[in-house]
């Protein structure tokens, strides 16, 4: 089984859910946006996706490669440090790295791109350890 993503990462970003942090973590950076600008489509969104997370962390599993590089690891370094770019020097990207520890995640736009792209990211660098 590919275990990719942890339904309990899921369930604790959950509770900042109306934020849409659930959403971009398992994959879904569209309804992530739509969440975090409608706060969750008002609450309601919120409410229904505690009973839809163990299906998306099943489809997340599905669609996403494991390998040397945890997703979870990665999420809690970007939402937590990612203006430092910590998340990326994590991926062995060291120059993108640095450069959003010098420009506060580039300029914070680094940081939303990161949120949208992050789990095909990690999805790549597990890939290419392969190949």
């Amino acid at each position: 089984m590919n275990d990719t993503h942890s339904k309990v990462i899921g369930y604790i970003l959950w509770i900042f859910g109306f934020l849409g942090a659930h959403r971009f973590y398992y994959g879904k950076p569209v309804t992530g946006t739509i969440w975090l600008f409608t706060f969750g489509l008002l609450g309601i969104g919120w409410l229904i996706d505690l009973f839809l997370i163990p299906s998306m962390d099943r489809e997340a599993d599905l669609r996403f490669h494991s390998g040397q590089y945890d997703y979870s690891v990665a999420w809690i370094l970007l939402t937590f440090l990612g203006v430092f770019g910590v998340h990326r020097m994590y991926m062995g990207k060291w120059l993108s790295g640095i450069v959003y520890l010098f420009t506060f995640g580039f300029f914070f736009i680094g940081v939303i791109y990161d949120f949208w792209t992050l789990n095909e990211q990690v999805s790549i660098k597990n890939a290419q350890r392969f190949s």
